[in-house]
């Protein structure tokens, strides 16, 4: 009897289902993954080539002088303003620094812009203009007594013309001021959190990385207005658009992925709190630790009806701000992906087995997020920093946005928007009788007392939980 010959199959190597399942990614991801990160190191890109270094242009030596300037410190911090009378901007005027002992430590000379900057110590200086250079028929009001500090936006403003005499301002006369700065102010902080509001009314998703949306459209603004040129109202609107790309590629980049997988909301919450750090630190390394300004709309004069006094600059973002949120009030109550972003937010599974499109809604709500966050970061920067950019505005920003959305109930843009006005008047009115750097305590003492009084906020309704 011959003996039995067995064949020895080959092994096949078989993978589980479920880890096939797990690694298999389509097309469209993975290139949505690529394509936000081609544009994060793009704008990366744009910041470190567009920044305050690439933004100065190589500067003539100096015609020789008699009078030898001293060296500035190794400490030296950037002291700057702009000289503008009226609207007319005035070009080689001489500015001096005096310490406390009147002896001048450094000097400058306005460009054609009217625009100054020295170096000096970290101290309290005054600040002067040499009567001799100004035009015949310009005076300034005194001198500018001010404490500059390494690391804030040290910023110089002179008053031109005849000093108001008289006694103090009446009380009432700067109620009414600071009521009208509260306006401006709440008015900035909806715009920029009406977006977080809406994003967390879809998706549930409590994000700590709009405040960096915010800082990003600044900056954006930043670049297109100081490195290419373009003048500060169609660079925003350019700004604008640079936000509705970054709200659309975080959502199909970062969040859409998430949501696939079921991730649940407190692990989306840490990854948005991981990735404002990221952000926001990237930021300061290719753009600046330091507050950078605008070419336009920095130095401005109060216009005056009665008590009421007010820039052309905030009159400009009060109405801009009105008309932005009545056009967002309008598209929510008007039009069809309106009425799907109340529905989704209302109840999301009823909305998607009723024929809504979930996603497109998200998607939708994201570039509207993107947008309106980075036109709250330019009007922030313009109406409350000097017309400056800063790299951790955005987070500044981020708290008080928190605060007015809890107010008005989280979720809702309706809400939103009246809590961001309220604190923003409160914060604004606090500096009547609290140090005016203090004034953003406020604005977080609300945020703990709604929390503690009325967590679902003015307008939001009771819901239980478990």
């Amino acid at each position: 009897m011959a003996p039995t010959v067995r064949k020895r199959l080959p092994a096949v190597r078989t993978r589980p289902t479920s880890a096939r399942k797990h690694t298999r990614r389509g097309p469209v991801t993975r290139q949505l993954g690529r394509a936000f990160v081609l544009v994060l190191l793009g704008l990366v890109a744009a910041i470190a080539f567009g920044g305050p270094a690439a933004a100065q242009e190589p500067t003539p030596p100096p015609p020789p002088s008699t009078s030898v300037q001293p060296a500035p410190p190794a400490n030296a911090v950037r002291v700057s303003g702009n000289l503008n009378n009226a609207g007319e901007r005035l070009a080689d005027v001489e500015v001096r620094a005096l310490d406390s002992s009147g002896t001048e430590v450094a000097k400058a000379t306005s460009e054609s812009n009217g625009r100054w900057e020295l170096q000096v110590a970290p101290g309290t200086y005054t600040f002067e203009i040499v009567a001799d250079s100004l035009p015949d028929d310009v005076s300034v009001q005194g001198t500018v007594e001010r404490e500059v500090v390494a690391g804030r936006a040290n910023t110089v403003i002179f008053s031109f013309g005849e000093a108001r005499t008289g006694s103090a301002v009446p009380f009432y006369e700067k109620l009414i001021r600071q009521t009208i700065d509260g306006l401006r102010f709440g008015l900035v902080i909806a715009i920029a959190g009406v977006g977080l509001s809406l994003i967390y009314g879809t998706t549930g998703l409590t994000n700590f990385a709009h405040g960096e949306l915010v800082t990003l459209g600044a900056v954006a603004a930043w670049v297109i207005n100081v490195t290419f040129g373009v003048q500060l109202i169609p660079a925003t609107v350019l700004a604008v658009f640079v936000g509705i790309l970054i709200g659309l590629l975080n959502n199909a980049a970062i969040w859409k992925p998430l949501r696939k997988r079921k991730t649940g909301l407190i692990a989306q919450l840490v990854v948005s709190i991981g990735l404002a750090i990221s952000l926001r630190y990237l930021i300061l390394i290719f753009f600046s630790d330091r507050a950078e300004p605008f070419v336009d709309y920095q130095a401005q004069v109060e216009r005056h009806w009665g008590p009421i006094a007010i820039t052309d600059a905030n009159l400009v973002c009060i109405g801009i701000s009105l008309v932005v949120l009545v056009g967002v009030a309008l598209l929510l109550q008007k039009t069809r992906i309106g009425k799907a972003m109340r529905a989704v937010s209302d109840n999301r599974d009823l909305a998607a087995s009723s024929g809504i499109d979930v996603e497109r809604v998200i998607r939708f709500v994201w570039g509207l997020g993107g947008g309106l966050a980075a036109l709250g970061g330019v009007l922030f920067g313009i109406s409350e920093l000097g017309g400056r950019v800063q790299w951790e505005m955005g987070f500044k920003l981020l708290l008080l946005m928190f605060a007015g959305i809890t107010l008005g109930g989280l979720g809702t843009a309706y809400g939103a928007l009246l809590g961001c006005v309220i604190v923003g008047l409160l914060v604004q009115l606090s500096t009547l009788v609290i140090n005016p750097d203090l004034k953003y305590i406020g604005g977080l003492l609300i945020l703990i007392v709604i929390l503690v009084v009325r967590p679902q906020g003015i307008l939001g309704s009771r819901q239980r939980i478990g």
